[in-house]
C-alpha cells in the first residue's frame, strides 16, 4: 500500500478512528498490529508469512537471549538470532546476485533451482530485518554483564506471550515497516503504552505531512519524468549537459523521495503517539562526507556505525585498520541498497572518498570562511551526484558508458526544456536548505510566520502540481 495512494488514506482515517476508540483502548496494539497486516499485505498476502516468520524468530531469540541462565547459550541464542535474520535476507535479496555470479545468465535454468532464482523480493524486508538484527544484538548486550553495562539497556518482558506481542509489533509498525526508518528497540519499546487522543502533536503531524507529501508529490514524481532518461540506452542520445543535470536532477529526486517517505512516515507515527528517529537532516549543506552521513539516512547510518563499524573494531585498531573498516562499511552498506555489484562499487565509491578525508583532515580551531564553506558544498554535492550512475543502473558496464556519453557527447545539442524543468523542480529544495543554513546563524523573529506560510504553499501546491504517481524508490531495498 502506497502512502500516495487513496486507498492509504481510507485505509489511516479509519484505524484513527478504531484506534483512538475508548472501548478499545486496551486493544490498541492489537489494532495497530492487524492494521499493519493489513498495510503490508494489501498487494502480496503471502509476503504477510515472511513477515510474520522474521518477526517470530526475533521475539523468540531475544526472549532466550535475555532470560537463559547460562552465558554461553545467551550467546548462542544471540548467534542463531542475527544468523538467521541474516539468511532471511541473502535467500530473498541475494539470490540472483548469487546465481550469476556462479551461473552467469541463469535464464534458460530449470527446476527448484530456477524457482528460488525467480522469487520476487519482499518489500521492506532490508529494513526489518536490520531491524531485527538490532534487537537481538542489544538484548545480548543487555543481558551480558561481564564487559560492563550495556550502551543501551533493552528491557525484555518476563511474560513470553506479552514480550512476543510487544516484538511482533515493533517489527510490524506500518508506518516505517517498507522503508525506514529504522528503528531500534530501546528506543521503540518505552513507548508501548496506551495512547490518547488529546495528546496528539497537532502541529508536528500537520508539519511532517505536508513536508513529506509535497517532497514526494511535488518535487519527486515531477523529477522521475525528467531523470528517466539515465536509463540505458536512452542517456546515449543526449548532450553532456543534459546528461549532468540528470545527475544533478537526479540528486534532488532521491533526497525528496525518500526524505518525502521518512517525514510521511515520522507523521504517521506521531498521529499513534509513537516518535520515530529522524531520518534526514538536510544533508545538501553537508560540508564533508562523513557530515553527509550523518544527516543522510540518519537511521541506517547510526546502524552500520553501532552494528558494523564498532564490531569491526572501529578506530581502537590502528590507522590502517580505521581505514579499512571505513572501507567495509561502505561496500556492505552499498550491498544493503539492492543485489547488483553497481551499489557495492557505490558503496565503495563512498568508502574511498571517507578513507581519503579522513587522512588528510587535520584538527583545527579556525572555522572556514563563507566562500570556503560554499565551495566544500559544492564540492561534496557534485562528488554525491556523479556516483549515481553506479546506483541507478543495474550492470556497472552500464555506469561507464554514463561518464563515457558525459565526456564525448558536448558535441549534441542540449535540450533545454528537460534542464529548464529540473532547475524548475529542484529550487524548492535548494531555498529548503538555505532556509535551514540563514535560520540557524540568524534568529528572525518572523519565521515561525514565514514558516507557517511556506506550508500553506506547499499544501496548496500539492493540489494543483503533482507529478505523475510513482512509487516510492527505497521500496525496491
Amino acid at each position: 500500500m502506497l502512502f500516495n495512494s487513496l486507498v492509504f488514506f481510507v485505509f489511516l482515517f479509519l484505524t484513527v478512528i478504531v484506534y483512538y476508540l475508548p472501548i478499545l483502548k486496551k486493544y490498541q496494539v492489537q489494532i495497530l498490529i492487524l492494521a499493519s497486516g493489513v498495510f503490508y499485505g494489501y498487494s502480496q498476502c503471502l509476503l504477510l508469512l515472511l513477515l510474520m516468520f522474521s518477526a517470530s524468530i526475533n521475539a523468540v531469540t531475544s526472549y532466550f537471549v535475555y532470560y537463559h541462565n547460562k552465558q554461553a547459550y545467551r550467546r548462542l541464542w544471540a548467534v542463531s538470532g542475527v544468523a538467521a535474520n541474516l539468511l532471511v535476507l541473502v535467500f530473498f535479496k541475494y539470490n540472483k546476485l548469487v546465481g550469476s555470479s556462479i551461473y552467469g545468465d541463469f535464464s534458460n535454468l530449470e527446476g527448484l533451482g530456477a524457482y528460488f532464482l525467480m522469487l520476487p523480493l519482499p518489500v521492506g524486508i532490508s529494513f526489518y530485518t536490520f531491524q531485527g538484527i538490532s534487537l537481538v544484538v542489544d538484548v545480548f548486550r543487555s543481558s551480558n554483564q561481564d564487559h560492563g553495562p550495556a550502551r543501551h539497556t533493552v528491557q525484555i518482558d518476563r511474560s513470553f506471550p506479552l514480550h512476543y506481542k510487544k516484538i511482533f509489533f515493533y517489527i510490524v509498525f506500518f508506518p516505517q515497516l517498507v522503508a525506514g526508518p529504522i528503528v531500534k528497540a530501546y528506543e521503540f519499546l518505552p513507548q508501548i503504552k496506551p495512547k490518547l487522543l488529546n495528546q496528539i502533536e497537532w502541529d508536528f503531524v500537520i508539519k511532517n505531512l505536508i513536508l513529506g507529501y509535497f517532497l514526494k508529490v511535488v518535487i519527486a514524481d515531477n523529477l522521475k519524468d525528467q531523470t528517466f532518461f539515465i536509463a540505458y540506452p536512452f542517456f546515449q542520445g543526449y548532450s553532456s549537459l543534459n546528461l549532468m543535470t540528470f545527475l544533478f536532477g537526479f540528486s534532488i529526486q532521491i533526497f525528496s523521495d525518500f526524505a518525502g517517505y521518512s517525514f510521511i512516515a515520522i507523521g504517521v507515527a506521531a498521529l499513534f503517539g509513537y516518535k520515530l528517529p529522524q531520518n534526514f537532516n538536510f544533508p545538501y549543506i553537508s560540508k564533508s562526507f562523513s557530515e553527509f552521513w550523518r544527516r543522510w539516512h540518519i537511521s541506517l547510518s547510526s546502524w552500520l556505525k553501532e552494528y558494523l563499524y564498532i564490531g569491526l573494531g572501529g578506530n581502537r585498531k590502528g590507522k590502517v585498520m580505521t581505514y579499512v573498516n571505513l572501507f567495509l562499511v561502505m561496500f556492505f552498506g552499498g550491498l544493503w541498497h539492492g543485489a547488483a555489484w553497481g551499489y557495492a562499487v557505490w558503496g565503495m565509491w563512498h568508502g574511498v572518498a571517507l578513507a581519503v578525508e579522513r587522512f588528510f583532515s587535520k584538527k583545527k580551531n579556525k572555522k572556514d570562511n563563507f566562500i570556503l564553506q560554499f565551495v566544500k558544498i559544492c564540492f561534496v554535492f557534485l562528488f554525491l551526484s556523479f556516483a549515481w550512475p553506479m546506483f541507478i543502473l543495474p550492470e556497472i558496464k552500464q555506469a561507464i558508458m554514463y561518464f563515457q556519453a558525459i565526456s564525448e557527447n558536448f558535441h549534441l545539442r542540449p535540450n533545454l526544456t528537460i534542464i529548464i524543468a529540473i532547475i524548475f523542480f529542484s529550487i524548492p529544495v535548494a531555498v529548503f536548505h538555505v532556509y535551514y543554513l540563514i535560520k540557524q546563524n540568524y534568529k528572525f523573529q518572523y519565521f515561525r510566520t514565514l514558516e507557517y506560510w511556506a506550508y500553506g504553499g506547499m499544501l496548496f501546491l500539492l493540489t494543483i502540481s503533482g507529478g505523475s504517481p510513482g512509487k516510492f524508490i527505497y521500496f525496491q531495498f
